[in-house]
């Protein structure tokens, strides 16, 4: 079962992917866990990426690939993979197909959870953090007691800057733009699925859980 995850930020990717692996015990790859691996297992391939990434430059494709090829070439690849984070452009999604084929294997399934931007930007501008003890809050789904006051040790809670509603609205923008493509691509290939999100946690996994049941026959 090789699955290539899918959403915007905050569309509730990381809730669903744990529950995921959890069911069918396939590894969860997500590019940045794949890159601190292969840094720190010191492999050719991990020092180019650090290179670029002390740099603050994007790692070049054609490493990112091959970072993703030895990492699936892994024995607890072989039943499946849940891939996060990548592909995250056409090109890069070709280049897994060929990595793929060489291995014998090919993307079955690419889930993307489907919430609108309005939802979006509630959830991503709700969150509140204590400026004491860094405790994490959320306006909507997880409240203080007190209206800007942690619970735990009354500290001041705040809103950082990157949670602001001009500042999420435009990264979803950029996100949006750069996954259209990508979604035209698996779809014309016949292996997308889009998934509700808006429904609660269990329903969405439920869900995704039905469609990787039926495919299995």
């Amino acid at each position: 079962m090789n699955i290539v995850l899918m959403g915007l930020p905050g569309a509730g990717k990381g809730t669903q992917a744990d529950k995921i692996v959890d069911k069918y015990g396939i590894p969860h790859i997500s590019t940045g866990d794949m890159f601190r691996a292969a840094i720190k297992e010191g492999t050719e391939l991990g020092l180019k990426a650090k290179s670029f990434m002390d740099q603050g430059a994007l790692v070049p494709d054609e490493v990112t690939i091959g970072i993703v090829r030895e990492r699936l070439s892994k024995p607890d690849c072989e039943n499946g993979f849940l891939l996060d984070g990548f592909p995250r452009t056409v090109p890069q999604a070709e280049a897994l197909d060929a990595t793929l084929s060489e291995l014998g294997k090919k993307v079955e399934h690419v889930l993307n959870i489907v919430v609108e931007k309005e939802e979006l930007i509630k959830r991503l501008t709700g969150r509140r953090i204590c400026r004491t003890c860094g405790a994490s809050y959320h306006m909507v789904f997880n409240p203080p007691k007190v209206e800007g006051i942690c619970d735990r040790d009354g500290g001041e809670l705040y809103q950082r800057e990157d949670d602001n509603p001009e500042t999420v609205t435009n990264r979803l923008e950029v996100n949006m733009k750069q996954t259209k493509p990508l979604l035209d691509f698996y779809e014309a290939k016949g292996v997308l699925s889009n998934i509700d999100g808006q429904q609660d946690i269990n329903k969405v996994f439920a869900d995704l859980d039905a469609l990787l049941q039926s495919s299995q026959g």
